[in-house]
């Protein structure tokens, strides 16, 4: 909340893995900043993260984002300022942006020239605070006929902004916790390890050694059939 009251800037990304309260924790956040009575943009990479934020919109539609990312080197948003949405950037004092990992670098890039453009500020995103979430184990930006360090390149952690970046942690499995699933806990635990790459590895077949003691019944039921 200071964050946001020193109109400083600042980046924010909350490392997020699926059932963590991700958007439980984004919607408290939307809620407190729009109860006083304050701008808070919420925005989501796909549109079925849209809409379980309030007043949630793809980034594509409100920034209104070239669709030729990759070829335009400084892209910007296609914001006037005379726009009705360009009122809303420039007072804003939040943007929440989850699934931030499926988008490409340049779209946050893009984002950061708009808003020093609209708010005539020359900090890090004309000062507003941003918000990012979402988790780089699940899928990275799709580049058309490109090869897999294309995609890499593309990443956020391949943006100059991503220095900058403050990285929070949501780490506990609600979803989990609260059905009290002791092997659907496992079984979360072992996704999280494979998307760190600490999952181990059967050298001569390249696939994973599951303990199939401990992977819950019905995943190796489904897994069977």
């Amino acid at each position: 909340m200071k964050v946001t009251n020193d109109e400083t800037g600042g980046i924010y990304f909350l490392d997020a893995p699926g059932g963590t309260g991700t958007t439980f924790f984004i919607s408290l956040i939307l809620a407190t900043i729009r109860s006083q009575n304050k701008i808070a943009l919420a925005l989501a990479s796909s549109g079925i993260a849209a809409t379980l934020l309030e007043g949630g919109r793809t980034a594509h539609s409100a920034l209104k984002l070239p669709l030729n990312m990759q070829s335009n080197e400084t892209p910007t948003c296609n914001v006037s300022k005379n726009f009705a949405m360009a009122k809303v950037l420039q007072q804003c004092k939040l943007i929440v942006w989850d699934e931030c990992t499926m988008a490409h670098k340049k779209s946050l890039e893009a984002l950061d020239r708009t808003l020093k453009d609209l708010r005539s500020n020359n900090n890090r995103f004309g000062g507003a605070m941003i918000l990012l979430a979402g988790d780089f184990r699940q899928t990275l930006p799709v580049i058309p006929r490109s090869t897999p360090a294309d995609e890499l390149n593309a990443c956020l952690k391949s943006s100059n902004l991503w220095k900058h970046v403050k990285v929070l942690h949501l780490s506990k499995n609600m979803r989990v916790e609260l059905q009290n699933d002791q092997s659907g806990n496992i079984f979360s635990k072992q996704l999280i390890d494979i998307g760190n790459g600490k999952f181990p590895i059967d050298m001569l077949t390249a696939c994973f050694c599951y303990d199939y003691k401990q992977v819950p019944g019905a995943i190796i039921k489904c897994l069977w059939y």
